[in-house]
């Protein structure tokens, strides 16, 4: 079983970063949101296993909302 890797595993994180904010540049908050959603649904398709993209989901979710509040299923 694979598990999802937390540690920094970017070659160059500061030149992605940079890249990754270049890509926002001249795009409305709307356009920025709708670019961040194509790039998350990208590479959930790279990875494409579901278990550990579930334990990214939950990690990415943790303390940004209440438990209660999670979307009905």
């Amino acid at each position: 079983m694979t598990t999802l890797n937390i540690e920094t595993n970017i070659a160059d994180p500061d030149a992605f970063y940079e890249k990754l904010i270049d890509a926002h540049n001249g795009l409305t908050d709307e356009q920025s949101h709708f670019m961040n959603a194509k790039l998350v649904l990208l590479l959930a398709n790279h990875i494409g296993d579901a278990s550990v993209l579930a334990e990214a989901l939950a990690i990415a979710r943790a303390g940004v909302a209440p438990d209660n509040d999670a979307a009905p299923q």
